[in-house]
């Protein structure tokens, strides 16, 4: 039975949810301020948490933001009564779940703990030890990018992975670690597109008790948690300038000082890095560091888009099928041709990730026998008939136009439900809340 915290200071409010929870099978401790929800997880494990934004002391993030600093697993969940995106990008980068407005959808709350109670119990992005799921194709492009990884694996070399979002750059680094002589160390992923610019500091390099306002113990940064091992920092182009410097000074002297502490202490990790962006043109432009650049990049690995790996399409349908079935306890084993003929036509700006995610929709809409055209995403087949194929030169410009005009049009159908919206464009609502940001998206 899952113990749930609630920090609310609508007593109306409080009566409605503390009934729908405990009706559902959940425990409930109820708080009504910053100060006691913070004294709370101090005092209490607890399995998930729901904050109010406004608060009488402060909002809600002050409360996630003690829930992150203590390094505590628990999902947390930002409800306000206001809908504002900046709120809710900020909330999602600072390491909440989910946002939600006010009044809550019952059934959306459940669904909501139900994934979050999920995910605490298989944490997929930090590990010691965990199993390789790299899949080898067998195209030109694949066979390359294998030699690559074979090659580089042994060594002690930094390594720059570029490719487009969702080709399977984190699959790579962990194959990189797996074959190297580090595999029994740990290997621990940073998404540096999450970190906000106050906590990557912290995130990083650790820091001492009483180095800010709520660092009220001593806190271990990732640098020292992948001693002996890996750390891969992914979307690297998007930390800030002052973390750069802090970082090029910790590749280079193989040394870190935990934030309000004034001793060092000695590191020893491999850096793999990983950008869906030009980083060449982000040292041109000043904002990426040109020394950083040139520690990070001895050596590149580039990824190659799904599109043009069409020799291992049907390798990769087979592989996702087959962890469909698992995670979903089916057996689906087939095909239909026409299905494979939609998906050599489509330009998959998803890639491998987009992928997963359709097959693992067909699997669970497919009852028995193969999977057919009629379980495939409405928006995947409408891009097939009403978008001409582009050149390759164009095509990442063409991609997010697309991504763009799609988001808005469902956004529209689903009259702003945001989760809703982000179910029928089969991501979670936290992808949709950073695409909204990214592509400056204005919604009721």
């Amino acid at each position: 039975m899952a113990h749930i915290l609630l920090v609310e200071d609508d007593l109306m409010f409080i009566q409605l949810i503390t009934h729908f929870l405990i009706k559902n099978g959940y425990t409930l401790d109820v708080k009504s301020s910053v100060r006691e929800g913070v004294r709370a997880i101090e005092q209490e494990p607890y399995d998930f948490v729901l904050l109010d934004y406004n608060l009488p002391d402060g909002n809600g993030l002050e409360v996630l933001a003690a829930v992150r600093e203590r390094n505590l697993q628990c999902p947390v969940i930002i409800m306000t009564s206001f809908n504002d995106l900046k709120t809710a990008v900020k909330a999602i980068r600072l390491g909440a779940q989910d946002y939600i407005t006010k009044p809550v959808n019952p059934d959306q709350l459940l669904m909501i703990i139900a994934e979050g109670l999920l995910k605490k119990e298989t944490p997929v992005r930090t590990s010691v030890k965990e199993t390789n799921t790299f899949v080898k194709g067998n195209s030109g492009l694949s066979q390359q990018l294998n030699e690559f990884i074979n090659l580089i694996a042994p060594t002690e070399i930094s390594v720059i992975i570029q490719g487009e979002s969702g080709t399977g750059k984190e699959h790579v680094a962990r194959t990189i670690h797996h074959l190297s002589k580090r595999s029994k160390a740990p290997f621990i992923a940073i998404d540096c597109g999450a970190l906000s610019n106050e906590l990557a500091s912290s995130e990083l390099f650790g820091h001492v008790k009483g180095a800010f306002t709520g660092a009220l113990q001593d806190k271990k940064g990732q640098f020292e948690a992948a001693n002996g091992g890996t750390l891969f920092l992914d979307e690297v182009g998007n930390l800030s300038y002052g973390i750069q410097v802090k970082l090029l000074r910790a590749i280079q002297e193989r040394v870190i000082q935990p934030l309000g502490s004034v001793k060092q202490q000695k590191v020893d990790v491999r850096i793999i890095t990983a950008t869906n962006d030009d980083l060449q043109a982000s040292v041109k432009n000043g904002t990426f560091r040109e020394d950083l650049y040139h520690r990070l990049n001895e050596f590149k690995i580039k990824v190659p888009a799904l599109r043009n790996r069409e020799a291992d399409l049907e390798t990769f349908i087979n592989h996702f099928i087959a962890i469909a079935n698992r995670e979903l306890n089916k057996n689906i084993t087939e095909i239909a041709p026409d299905v494979v003929a939609v998906f050599k036509k489509y330009d998959w700006p998803g890639n491998l990730r987009e992928l997963r995610n359709v097959m693992k929709r067909a699997v669970l809409l497919t009852k028995n026998g193969a999977i057919t055209k009629q379980v495939l995403p409405l928006e995947m087949v409408e891009t097939l008939t009403q978008q001409p194929r582009r050149p390759d030169s164009d095509l990442k410009a063409m991609n997010e136009l697309n991504e763009r005009e799609l988001i808005i049009k469902v956004l529209q159908e689903v009259k702003y439900n945001k989760s809703k919206a982000a179910i029928k464009l089969n991501i979670d609502r936290k992808t949709l809340y950073l695409k909204l940001a990214k592509y400056n998206i204005e919604h009721n």
